[in-house]
């Protein structure tokens, strides 16, 4: 392993092992509270522009597989574990994460103290940060770090959506056959892909929708045209990196959508796409909502579901001006789901398709299938 320097803008510069790719890289570091999943984590486009701080000391134990990927890659800037273990021990090992991060030029840092760099987190905030197996020098890591643009000035969207429509075909995984389920679909959608996860679109056609994945520059005048004729049922509204803020034609976009009564559905990025489209802008929270053990209630029936979450920022209280509250975070009381008073449109903060609990919020999609007319 070999060295790599940290610098954050906070000032701090500390020193690690590397274990993945070598060079240079810059972007946001948070951290991320799930006890399972890394290769979930690391090859989830939310996480473009982003260092991973994984909670959980131990990384790497059950190696990686193509079963398991997220997306076609991975898309973090880098991963920060307490020790890396590059000997796993699991049957549908392929590979070790290493070799993943090599292949996908990610950085891997080990061998630091994750706990410290966690708490730092919660107390000063998510904040950008430069690591490097190159350059060890403070002050040419701080020039770098400097004159590299922060997260919310980068459209990272651009990067992780496909260029090239699609048909998805796979549904659920089933643990009896270790295979992805055949698709039993009654429904036609299209997902926009702001950085689509490959198991939001499992859940989608396990729940009767056939859905085509398009690239997020798709103009709403061909969706409404699709709509209209009755090629498409429905759009959904996917994840993604980065600031929503920014994302200014996305937003037109979904206004032309709204204001044809297109059936939406959204999650995470989408959810807060939705509620920026409707006038609401979103906000940035302090440290962001980032791993496997949040509990969400369920307005409507009063059940607590157990989340997976992956997000900075969250939709503003007076949305209740256009919305009715469906979900709501237990740890801090943000809003987590909403329907919308006026259009058929729907989105949840949260990840149900993550199923930590393990499935009790996979009915969200069934919830959007019976909206489709």
């Amino acid at each position: 392993m070999n060295k790599v320097s940290l610098y954050f803008e906070n000032g701090l510069m500390l020193e690690a092992k590397s274990f993945g790719a070598e060079g240079t890289s810059v972007g946001e570091i948070v951290f991320n509270t799930s006890l399972t999943g890394y290769q979930e984590i690391v090859t989830d486009p939310s996480y473009a522009g982003q260092f991973v701080t994984f909670t959980m000391p131990e990384i790497g134990n059950v190696g990686c597989n193509a079963q398991d990927m997220e997306s076609k890659g991975a898309h973090c800037k880098g991963i920060i574990v307490r020790t890396y273990q590059d000997r796993p021990s699991s049957f549908r090992c392929e590979e070790t994460l290493a070799a993943l991060l090599k292949k996908e030029n990610i950085l891997g840092i080990t061998d630091i103290d994750t706990r410290f760099l966690t708490k730092m987190l919660r107390n000063e905030g998510a904040m950008m940060m430069v690591a490097s197996t190159e350059i060890h020098d403070k002050d040419e890591l701080k020039k770098v770090l400097e004159t590299s643009p922060r997260i919310e000035e980068v459209n990272y969207i651009e990067q992780v959506s496909t260029k090239e429509s699609y048909v998805h075909n796979e549904a659920r995984y089933n643990t009896d056959t270790f295979t992805y389920d055949a698709p039993q679909t009654t429904k036609k959608i299209i997902a926009l892909d702001f950085g689509i996860k490959r198991n939001i679109l499992n859940e989608l056609t396990h729940a009767g929708m056939e859905v085509t994945v398009v690239p997020n520059s798709m103009s709403a005048e061909e969706i409404i045209t699709k709509i209209d004729a009755k090629e498409i049922d429905g759009v959904f509204l996917s994840n993604g990196p980065g600031d929503p803020l920014i994302l200014k034609e996305e937003q037109e976009k979904i206004k032309k959508l709204i204001a044809h009564k297109v059936p939406l559905f959204g999650i995470c990025l989408g959810h807060q796409l939705l509620s920026i489209s409707h006038g609401y802008d979103t906000y940035k929270l302090k440290f962001g909502h980032h791993g496997g053990n949040h509990p969400v209630k369920n307005t409507v029936t009063g059940a607590v579901e157990i989340t997976a979450q992956n997000h900075n920022y969250n939709v503003p209280d007076n949305i209740t001006e256009v919305a009715t509250v469906t979900h709501v975070n237990l740890f801090d009381n943000t809003i987590e789901g909403l329907k919308y008073n006026d259009s058929p449109s729907m989105s949840v903060q949260h990840h149900p398709e993550a199923s930590p609990g393990p499935h009790e919020s996979a009915y969200i999609f069934g919830e959007f299938a019976k909206m489709l007319v």
